[in-house]
């Protein structure tokens, strides 16, 4: 895939896991979170009212953070620290020039996430303390994709899931994670966990089905960048990291009530639907539960 460079103005990039204090930002729900809230209501069965609340809660106490750069560096610094830094800063520009605009339609209040590279042992972060080894994560505290760029040398020798593209979606998956917490939806569910417990799983395989899908809306959206054989690495990527491929892996028996991510054939399906429609409104996961 072809991306633009990196725009070392606007991207907020990073090492390691310092992350700013918390404070309030300014900022009222649209039209378009207005909609996510009744969404929300018909599929959790919450009082639409409450669930207002929470997005308005969720929009107003985002975190204050800090300068995109740690220990003095640029974000030219830290993006040119290698290949895989480079592709990753390329990825979250082209994020950013595609997300940003649809919530500015919408009338939601948006921010554009950082990106921290985290580079070997055990970092602090907003949702606690995190070590390459947990793999690529979004943590919504400080509105921040944490990622150790050697995931891609595993994802390539262990998994088959080399190339471009299969970075991409790693990183354009985190991202969509980021977009549910800008509209409400990932409170949203957080709260109906707590409240269904035993619904805890299906609905975390829903979120991220739904990410999978947010991927392939951006790949979908910059399709005049897509080149030969990047869909089959997307595809090769998805099926390698779906919870049953994994499990088999593992050496384990295929349990999907402790499935977190969802199957490889449900990872492919939401990812290919993305890029073929490059429609956000076509990454309902949640729909069969409304009935």
């Amino acid at each position: 895939m072809r991306l633009n460079p990196f725009n070392p103005d606007t991207i907020k990039v990073r090492r390691g896991g310092a992350g700013g204090g918390r404070g309030v930002r300014a900022g009222g729900l649209g039209c378009g979170g207005i909609v996510v809230v009744l969404i929300g209501a018909l599929v959790f069965g919450v009082d639409p009212g409450q669930m207002i609340g929470m997005v308005e809660g969720t929009q107003q106490s985002l975190p204050q953070r800090q300068g995109p750069a740690s220990g003095g560096a640029s974000a030219s610094e830290i993006c040119n620290d290698n290949a895989y830094a480079l592709e990753s800063c390329n990825a979250l520009t082209s994020l950013d020039e595609t997300w940003a605009p649809l919530f500015r339609e919408a009338n939601i209040a948006y921010d554009t996430p950082s990106l921290t590279f985290i580079q070997g042992g055990t970092v602090n972060t907003a949702c606690g303390q995190a070590t390459s080894a947990m793999g690529p994560f979004y943590c919504p505290g400080d509105q921040t994709i944490n990622i150790d760029v050697g995931f891609y040398d595993q994802m390539a020798s262990q998994m088959g899931a080399g190339g471009d593209f299969a970075r991409y979606y790693v990183m354009a998956h985190e991202y969509g994670h980021h977009v549910q917490y800008m509209t409400g939806l990932a409170e949203q569910v957080r709260s109906a966990q707590q409240a269904n417990p035993r619904e805890a799983n299906q609905l975390q395989v829903r979120m991220e089905l739904q990410a999978d899908c947010y991927a392939g809306v951006w790949a979908g959206r910059n399709r005049n960048l897509i080149e030969a054989g990047d869909l089959e690495e997307g595809m090769r990527a998805a099926n390698a990291i779906g919870d049953d491929t994994l499990m088999r892996g593992a050496g384990r028996s295929v349990n999907q009530e402790s499935f977190t991510h969802g199957s490889s054939a449900q990872r492919m399906e939401w990812l290919r639907k993305g890029i073929q429609t490059g429609d956000e409104d076509q990454c309902d996961t949640f729909a069969d539960l409304r009935g």
